[in-house]
């Protein structure tokens, strides 16, 4: 198979969807690499790494789309790649549909395959291609709103540890997922005060069993969130729903409630947000203030580390890659359950069903 590694063209998108080594993989298996020039640069890989392991580079992105068969990125593809994207393609990467209307029509409109990473599905429920990626976004969510909390970007001025004689500063933590896991470990790690909530109270168990004494746990409720957003100095937002769109736990009008230079980091952006208030920002512009309220907002958050982002996600993504490129999708999607959840759209049909629940559409049966 002919396989296209495009360079990520996002605002400040540095990762790439493939290593050399992963490269290396490939082209062992007698499949053809064509890799855009520089992609790998923003994630310290260089052309030349990639032409030892038996990679074409190629000059633009026009290029690789025309020579490619499956195309492996990152992000989903942006309003210029979408002329690109054509019917005999496979395209392998994170889409997040629920999020974008106009990019599920152009997908639709393409009659490609769509696979997005973020709804592989193994047999316990995991996400095994988003994992990774929440991992980093949960840890970076900490180290961001550490950052904006600071005075001079308009936070509250406080330190998340404290220091002797001073209490530390105080995390909500919404979702108890990879994500707001991740994000307690780090907040609590930094000697922050942690509380994390989640509906979910065997997740629930779990934390308080793993954690600090000083990562609390409650049940999410309203009530709940409208009581601990007033003296909490850090709120973030990792609620997930596979495939859909996030609910909305934080409103506009709560957020009068909130202290001024209170920091919201929502890293549900990729899935509408799960805060009224969220609106995707870039690494180039990061935050936004309402009501006196710093919003982070950044929707690729991992884009910021792509050395480490990068490396993660290649190692889980490989394996699927390789399926793909020896069966081809059809029978590498029939072999393999996992995988075929991750199908969304096939052919101008949408075959993922929260899709299609985001706008009100039928879902076309495979």
């Amino acid at each position: 198979m002919k396989i296209g590694v495009p360079k990520e063209i996002k605002n400040n998108e540095n990762r790439v969807g493939m290593t050399p080594a992963g490269v290396y993989e490939l082209t062992k298996n007698n499949h053809e690499v064509f890799v855009q020039k520089d992609a790998g640069f923003g994630s310290g890989f260089f052309d030349e790494d990639y032409e030892q392991v038996g990679a074409t580079v190629l000059d633009t992105i026009e290029e690789v789309y025309t020579a490619a068969d499956m195309i492996v990125k990152v992000k989903e593809p942006i309003a210029e790649e979408y002329p690109l994207i054509k019917s005999h393609h496979v395209v392998f990467t994170y889409f997040h549909f629920a999020s974008s209307e106009p990019l599920t029509r152009a997908m639709l409109n393409s009659e490609a395959v769509c696979i997005a990473y973020e709804t592989v599905e193994d047999e316990d429920g995991s996400l095994p291609l988003l994992t990774p990626m929440s991992e980093v976004a949960g840890r970076m969510a900490i180290q961001q709103g550490a950052k904006y909390l600071e005075k001079p970007i308009k936070g509250r001025g406080v330190l998340l540890g404290g220091v002797p004689g001073v209490p530390p500063g105080k995390v909500l933590v919404l979702g108890a997922g990879i994500v707001g896991i991740q994000a307690a470990k780090m907040a609590a790690g930094l000697g922050a005060h942690v509380t994390i909530m989640d509906i979910n109270m065997k997740q629930l168990r779990y934390v308080n069993d793993v954690m600090p004494n000083h990562v609390v746990t409650e049940f999410s409720s309203e009530f709940n969130i409208r009581k601990r957003i007033k003296d909490h100095d850090l709120i973030i937002g990792g609620v997930l729903i596979k495939g859909a769109k996030a609910p909305k736990l934080i409103t506009r009008d709560m957020l009068k409630d909130m202290r001024p230079g209170t920091v919201v980091v929502d890293v549900a952006v990729d899935q509408g947000g799960c805060m009224e208030t969220t609106k995707a920002t870039t690494h180039e512009d990061p935050t936004y203030i309402i009501d006196d309220v710093v919003h982070y907002c950044v929707a690729n958050m991992p884009g910021a580390v792509p050395y480490t982002s990068t490396l993660a996600l290649t190692n889980v993504t490989l394996p699927y890659v390789l399926r793909l490129a020896n069966q081809g999708w059809e029978v590498a999607c029939a072999k393999d359950a996992s995988l075929r959840k991750g199908l969304n759209i096939v052919k101008g049909k949408i075959v993922y069903e929260e899709i299609a629940q985001a706008f009100n559409w039928s879902v076309d049966a495979m």
